[in-house]
């Protein structure tokens, strides 16, 4: 059974940094693309960043490009989102996904919060 847990939402001021993790279990953990997901207040939930398998290539959605960075670490089933110069647009609780036989699956999400 696929289980994701996210971890290292919290309160932080813009311009401040957060490092969000993502653990899994129940797959083959190098063989899957992994997504990070954020859904805000009354907004539909988007894509925020994604990388391969192996890690070879990573996506970004524009409004995060050049702020956060989409990681991960084979060896420990982790998968990472640092957040860096947040804002509070920002502001969301965030997911982590994998998509296994057309199945998707998430985690249930870690909130952020950016506020002056």
């Amino acid at each position: 059974q696929v289980q994701l847990v996210e971890s290292g939402g919290g309160l932080v001021q813009p311009g401040g940094s957060l490092r969000l993790s993502c653990a899994a279990s129940g797959l083959t953990f190098s063989n899957y693309a992994m997504s990070w997901y954020r859904q805000a207040p009354g907004k539909e939930r988007e894509l925020v960043a994604g990388i391969s398998g192996r890690g070879r290539t990573t996506n970004y959605a524009d409004s995060v490009r050049g702020r956060f960075t989409i990681s991960r670490d084979d060896g420990q089933n982790t998968v990472y989102l640092q957040m860096n110069n947040l804002k509070p647009e920002d502001t969301a609780v965030y997911y982590c996904m994998v998509r296994r036989n057309s199945i998707d699956y998430w985690g249930q999400g870690t909130e952020v919060i950016v506020f002056s």
